[in-house]
């Protein structure tokens, strides 16, 4: 397949409109067809356009956007993905989000500036909501629970492009804990992950900055992955959770466990 579509996303970009589409289509899972009512041949909601593709000829990028409605605020699938410098597959940020569900402001300030979900900025007030309600940190709405049904989609996708394996950055801790039970394993960041792990142990460095007088980083925190990504995302480490970079090899589940027996 791979002499058909190139080695990679920069040279699928350099593919006629038609064709570039249809390749980029094998990306979107099955279920949003009938979940959304999209129509599988025009990508459209009562005539309206709500998939929306963002690959220039020229760029080593694709960008795809599916959305319920085409006049929704957010997306209900947002998937990032680049070529790398030395030629491999990164995905750089997906995102599935429930549009039914509520939505939490944490995506800017209380000045209305953006806060690029918590890393340039925040919104307290609206991410103590949200971890109120169950979300994690980076999440405007509760997430489809369909990630690991996109994981077959990605491997078929880079394996057409002629590779075995494909590359995603966490942006926060508890995405990592997640990506490793889907099988992916660590580029950069594993000693890290087992540092974190032990130092919110009781008698952990981590452990003993867990008060009941800051909001994020209530005692118990440690217990649970959304509560140490919480007490993270609020900086209990002294330092931004960057530097991670994980891989998933085509067929292969690594085995890796940072957080053994780990609950949400």
């Amino acid at each position: 397949m791979s002499e058909l579509w190139g080695n990679s996303i920069r040279e699928v970009n350099r593919l006629a409109e038609e064709r570039k589409l249809a390749i980029y289509r094998t990306l979107l899972p099955d279920w949003i067809y009938s979940a959304y009512q999209i129509d599988p041949d025009t990508l459209t909601v009562d005539g309206y356009p709500v998939v929306r593709f963002r690959c220039p000829n020229g760029s080593r990028a694709l960008e795809i956007s599916v959305y319920r409605q085409a006049a929704d605020r957010d997306p209900a699938l947002y998937l990032n993905m680049a070529d790398t410098f030395n030629n491999q597959l990164l995905v750089l940020l997906v995102v599935m989000n429930n549009p039914d569900g509520p939505r939490f402001n944490i995506d800017v300030d209380a000045n209305g500036n953006p806060t690029h979900l918590g890393t340039a900025g925040r919104n307290l007030a609206a991410e103590e909501a949200a971890m109120n309600y169950g979300l994690a940190p980076g999440q405007i709405r509760p997430g489809l629970r369909s990630f690991r049904h996109a994981i077959p989609l990605f491997e078929q996708f880079v394996s057409n492009l002629g590779h075995d394996m494909f590359l995603i950055e966490p942006m926060a801790y508890h995405n990592a804990v997640i990506f490793e039970r889907y099988g992916f394993n660590y580029m950069r960041g594993h000693r890290e992950m087992q540092r974190i792990h032990t130092e919110f142990q009781p008698g952990g460095e981590l452990h003993a900055k867990l008060s009941n007088d800051r909001v994020f980083r209530p005692p118990d925190a440690w217990k649970t992955i959304r509560g140490r990504a919480w007490a993270i995302h609020d900086g209990i480490l002294g330092h931004p959770y960057t530097g991670f970079q994980m891989y998933k090899r085509v067929g292969v589940h690594a085995g890796i466990q940072t957080f053994p027996d780990a609950v949400w």
